[in-house]
C-alpha cells in the first residue's frame, strides 16, 4: 500500500504541498466548513476521490481518520510540458508512453519496468481513471518507478495536442486499424498510446491520433496483455532506431 495520511487538515496540506497523492477517501455525508474546503481543493486540483461509508476508513487506517484518508504515491510526478520540453532539447528523437484508462497496477508496473529498459523519455497518464503507483507498482517495476519520468495530465487529449504541436506523430496501437507494427517510422519523434485491458483506447482518442497500429495475432486469442503489447512496440522502436 502506498503512504497514507490521516485527518482533514492533513490532508489539506498535503494538497497544498502538492504531494503526489493517487487517491483521497472522503466520509459519506460530514459537513462543516474545513471539510468543505477540503472538498473544494479537490476538485481544484482535479484529484481522484471517493465518499465511502465510515467503515471503510476505519478500515484503511486505525487511526482517527476524521472521515479522511489519503494515499500518498512512493514517487514525485513531473510537468508534462516541462518534460515534453527537456525531451525535445536532448536532441534525438524523442519517444512518450500514453496509457489510455490502464487500471491494473501490476500491468502499470511492467510497462513501467519496460519502458525503462526501452529509453522512453516519460509516461503520460491521466490523473482520474488511471492506475495508481504503489508499492506494487513499484515492486513490479522492479524499481523503474524510480528512474523514469512520469506525468499526471487533466485529459489525454490535451497532451495529445500538445505533443503535436510539438512536433511528435502520436501513434495508437489498437486493432481497429489495417496497418500492422511494421509498415510505422518509429525513427521520428513519436508517442505511442496504449488502451485500457477490458476496453482498449477510447474512441475519441483514436480521433486525434495521426496513426494507428495493431500486431499480428495468429492464433484464436483476439488480445494480448496490455504490458505485453506494450513491449512488443517498444521493442520495435528500438529495432527501428538502432
Amino acid at each position: 500500500m502506498s503512504n497514507q495520511i490521516y485527518g482533514i487538515r492533513a490532508v489539506l496540506e498535503a494538497i497544498d504541498a502538492e504531494q503526489p497523492i493517487n487517491k483521497i477517501f472522503l466520509q459519506n455525508g460530514l459537513g462543516g466548513e474545513l471539510y468543505k474546503e477540503l472538498e473544494t481543493a479537490i476538485r481544484k486540483n482535479g484529484l481522484s476521490c471517493s465518499y465511502v461509508p465510515v467503515e471503510k476508513l476505519n478500515r484503511l487506517t486505525k487511526n482517527n481518520h476524521q472521515g479522511a484518508v489519503a494515499n500518498i504515491s512512493p514517487v514525485q510526478f513531473n510537468n508534462f510540458e516541462n518534460l515534453v520540453e527537456q525531451a525535445l532539447e536532448k536532441g534525438k528523437a524523442p519517444l512518450f508512453l500514453l496509457l489510455d484508462q490502464v487500471s491494473d497496477v501490476r500491468n502499470f508496473g511492467a510497462i513501467i519496468r519496460t519502458a525503462e529498459c526501452c529509453g522512453v523519455d516519460g509516461i503520460i497518464v491521466p490523473k482520474s481513471g488511471a492506475a495508481p503507483i504503489t508499492d506494487d507498482t513499484v515492486k513490479t517495476s522492479a524499481g523503474a518507478a524510480f528512474k523514469i519520468p512520469i506525468a499526471k495530465v487533466d485529459h489525454l487529449k490535451d497532451a495529445i495536442f500538445y505533443l503535436q504541436s510539438s512536433g511528435i506523430r502520436v501513434v495508437a496501437a489498437t486493432e481497429k486499424t489495417e496497418n500492422e507494427i511494421y509498415k510505422i517510422n518509429f525513427t521520428e519523434p513519436t508517442a505511442i498510446v496504449m488502451g485500457a485491458e477490458d476496453k482498449g483506447i477510447s474512441a475519441s482518442i483514436l480521433n486525434l491520433v495521426d496513426d494507428k497500429a495493431k500486431l499480428p495475432l495468429l492464433g484464436e486469442i483476439g488480445s494480448l496483455n496490455v504490458s505485453v503489447a506494450c513491449g512488443v512496440f517498444l521493442y520495435e522502436v528500438v529495432r527501428q532506431r538502432r
